[in-house]
């Protein structure tokens, strides 16, 4: 009868001292792996889309895509920038937030890269390529705006 009690107690204590184990470890955060940019078409807006935004920005615009749990600050919801912008799409804003040139809390931080440099790089510096990458993004985001 000694001997369960003691393998009872020691059980017992086992199991208590697994729990205060569990509590104490770190709980996992989500983190963002920043890779080196990939050349996607620039002549597909959809393409590049899914290549450099939807990794945040989800593939429906909406800010859920599956690294935006580990933003700083959430993505901006892409399908409401029209009704934000009293209507009407604000192709110039967002142009220029890709680009760089628009102070946006997220663009450019650690969190989300100014496209304009990168796009560049990859371009090899053809202005005409980069304007041709930022305008058919511009256009495809504009296709996602909520109707």
């Amino acid at each position: 009868m000694r001997v369960k009690k003691f393998i009872g107690l020691a059980v017992v204590l086992l199991m208590l001292s697994a729990l205060a184990v569990a509590q104490q470890a770190p709980a996992q955060t989500p983190t963002v792996k920043h890779v080196p940019i990939t050349n996607a078409p620039s002549n597909s807006g959809k393409d590049m889309y899914n290549s450099y935004c939807a990794v945040c920005h989800g593939t429906d615009g909406k800010g859920n895509g599956p690294a935006a749990s580990a933003m700083k600050a959430p993505p901006t919801d892409l399908t409401v920038l029209a009704k934000n912008a009293g209507g009407k799409y604000p192709s110039a804003h967002v142009a220029s937030v890709i680009r760089g040139q628009a102070a946006m809390p997220s663009h450019g931080s650690q969190d989300m890269p100014v496209w304009g440099p990168l796009f560049s790089s990859i371009s090899q510096g053809h202005e005409a390529q980069v304007q041709q990458r930022v305008t058919n993004l511009v256009k495809y985001i504009e296709g996602l705006q909520a109707k």
